[in-house]
């Protein structure tokens, strides 16, 4: 039996409820292939602001790195809103990227069948499916860049720089490419090389980059063209790449595209299998506590760390099965209810999709 140690961070508002659901269903995966799985529970955001003073503990760190992933519910909320910048709860996740080296952000948009009505295009625009993959960088660009404050001659100012190194590129690129080839091995990359400096450099790199992968096709796009040809005609994307900023924009446009950012889950990767595992939504604090939110997200978040940091694939498909026959019953939480589906809680859905483990 396989012993996995997993640092499990609820963070604020729905992580603790989302999270020991997707808890629950990797017991029930554990107990079905033979795994081992030890949850050490930690931390981070506005729950660690509230209690030690600090959004991103050293224990937390510390005890992370003992373990062989991180599983994370979500953080912030309107309660630490008042906070300055670097204090804010939403700095554990840079702080928890930049401690680990996470540099590859995996947010698979993926239309499920029984979803398609929730999509908010046109039926034709997604009738062959929605199946794309957006590799963002995470760990560089203007996130992580130099900022400041300055006087200028229109009074003072603020700014924030985009800068990317060649290494920090190559190594995203390459995992764009590696992840196109169990795909349909196709890279779109995403820049602005038309007026950014920055992105004349991604473009370039990218292209080189291209040329050890003669089995993928390469296409650039710009930001602005790649946004419109989202909701134009999705189903051309097989695998985005792109930076910081704009993959954060594009991957919560994606997200929309798919009819719930409910169902999307993501993986942040580095150069080892670590990783952390977290839903691509926020912590939704309205609803905190009500038993209303969607776990699916953190669920098949928990699916893609099975897959890519401990290489137990059937595992992973299995999960995925079981989220995908409780939506082929009609249950449905609030964010993917209509008439005729059935209205579960976060609670039940948890315990559907474990159930359907079981069987």
């Amino acid at each position: 039996m396989k012993k996995y140690h997993i640092a499990v961070i609820p963070g604020d508002g729905i992580g603790p409820d989302i999270v020991s659901q997707a808890v629950k269903v990797l017991k029930e995966a554990g107990a079905l292939f033979e795994l081992e799985f030890e949850f050490h529970e930690l931390l981070a955001g506005g729950a660690a602001i509230d209690q030690v003073g600090a959004c991103l503990p050293a224990e937390t760190v510390k005890t992370a790195r003992e373990c062989d992933s991180i599983l994370l519910g979500a953080v912030g909320g309107p309660a630490w809103d008042r906070l300055p910048g670097d204090a804010r709860p939403e700095q554990a996740i840079l702080g928890l990227r930049k401690e680990f080296g996470l540099f590859a952000n995996l947010r698979p948009a993926l239309l499920f069948s029984q979803l398609a009505a929730a999509c908010p295009l046109r039926a034709d625009l997604v009738a062959g499916g929605l199946d794309l993959l957006v590799v963002r960088e995470l760990t560089g660009g203007i996130y992580f860049g130099e900022r400041g404050h300055k006087d200028t001659d229109m009074g003072p100012a603020a700014y924030d720089v985009e800068q990317y190194s060649e290494g920090e590129v190559r190594r995203i690129a390459e995992v764009a490419f590696q992840m196109a080839l169990k795909r349909r091995r196709q890279v779109v990359s995403v820049d602005k090389a038309n007026v950014l400096e920055s992105s004349r450099l991604w473009r370039r790199v990218v292209t080189e980059t291209a040329a050890a992968y003669p089995e993928v096709s390469l296409e650039h796009m710009y930001v602005d063209n790649a946004a419109m040809q989202l909701v134009r005609q999705p189903a051309q994307f097989d695998v985005i790449v792109t930076g910081n900023l704009f993959g954060d924009i594009l991957s919560d446009e994606a997200s929309m595209v798919t009819g719930s950012i409910g169902m999307l889950p993501s993986a942040s990767l580095g150069s080892g299998s670590f990783g952390l595992y977290e839903p691509i939504h926020g912590s939704a604090p309205d609803i905190a506590g009500t038993d209303r939110a969607n776990p699916m997200a953190t669920i098949l978040s928990a699916a893609m760390m099975l897959r890519y940091s401990f290489d137990q694939a059937e595992a992973a498909q299995t999960i995925e099965k079981a989220v995908a026959q409780v939506l082929d019953q009609g249950y449905r939480t609030a964010d993917l209810y209509t008439v005729g589906t059935t209205l579960v809680g976060t609670e039940k859905a948890g315990q559907l999709i474990a159930e359907a483990l079981q069987a």
